[in-house]
């Protein structure tokens, strides 16, 4: 009776074994769905409205006026490391702070997964542009409308953030303006990674949201300091160099639904 118990005790794990087996291959998600990544602009810890004073690190008042961005290249990171890039024809866009539904992106067709990171540029990579104004589709008549090229010879703004300022020694309202592109030989594109504080789960019914904040004082008050003092339009030379570099510190993710 006992050898009887144990083999039928061993039936039973073996059993449950495959069951478990069964249900992890179950568990595996299948199909597409979306995710969306919605872009919350903020001036340190403050909503970012236009046209009120915030005070930066280094006595400088700032009153910005217009914010925009270009987003591309984005890539998801599944929870087993490999990626799903978005394709290039799908994946760039303009975040405009005057326009709200600009900075809620639904990206459509993204395999079943559990991701963990997210990843996408700042401006328009340069082997996009090295494709010439007929390779660039309908986004370069989005851009143009949007005010961020300077010419096609130019290139696209990256970024362009604006308003005015004033300090001890600029005691009138003075108009800024920060334009990050290409200058000379410098790129100044800027790729960020960001970790998902949980897991993006997307599914064929779930449509996963990712809060991210842009803290855009970052920009200009972030580890490299900008003094309008100095030279209230910055669109080249040794300042937006340190621009660029701030980037990496403007993008943070909140929080995810899965919803």
């Amino acid at each position: 009776m006992k050898l009887q118990f144990k083999n039928i005790l061993a039936a039973l794990a073996i059993a449950f074994t495959f069951t478990a087996c069964s249900n992890d291959d179950d568990n595996t998600p299948t199909g597409e769905g979306s995710l969306k990544l919605e872009f919350d602009n903020v001036y340190k810890s403050a909503d970012l409205a236009f046209n009120t004073a915030y005070t930066n690190t280094n006595g400088e008042t700032v009153k910005v006026s217009k914010a925009k961005y270009i987003v591309s290249n984005i890539v998801l990171t599944k929870a087993d490391g490999t990626t799903y890039t978005v394709p290039k024809s799908e994946s760039y866009f303009i975040i405009d702070e005057a326009t709200a539904a600009s900075t809620l992106l639904t990206l459509p067709n993204i395999p079943a997964a559990n991701y963990t990171k997210v990843s996408f540029g700042i401006g328009v990579d340069q082997e996009q542009f090295l494709l010439g104004a007929d390779g660039q589709g309908n986004f370069l008549a989005n851009a143009q409308a949007a005010g961020m090229m300077w010419s096609w010879s130019a290139g696209y703004k990256f970024i362009a953030f604006e308003g005015t300022f004033t300090s001890a020694a600029v005691t009138t309202d003075t108009t800024f303006m920060l334009h990050t592109g290409k200058t000379g030989t410098d790129y100044n594109y800027a790729t960020v990674t960001l970790d998902l504080p949980e897991n993006a789960l997307v599914r064929t019914n779930i449509t996963p949201q990712v809060h991210i904040m842009a803290d855009l004082a970052q920009l200009i008050d972030g580890t490299n300091k900008i003094n309008f003092g100095d030279g209230a339009m910055v669109m080249g030379g040794a300042k937006l160099a340190l621009v660029t570099a701030n980037i990496a510190n403007v993008f943070e993710v909140h929080h995810v639904h899965n919803d």
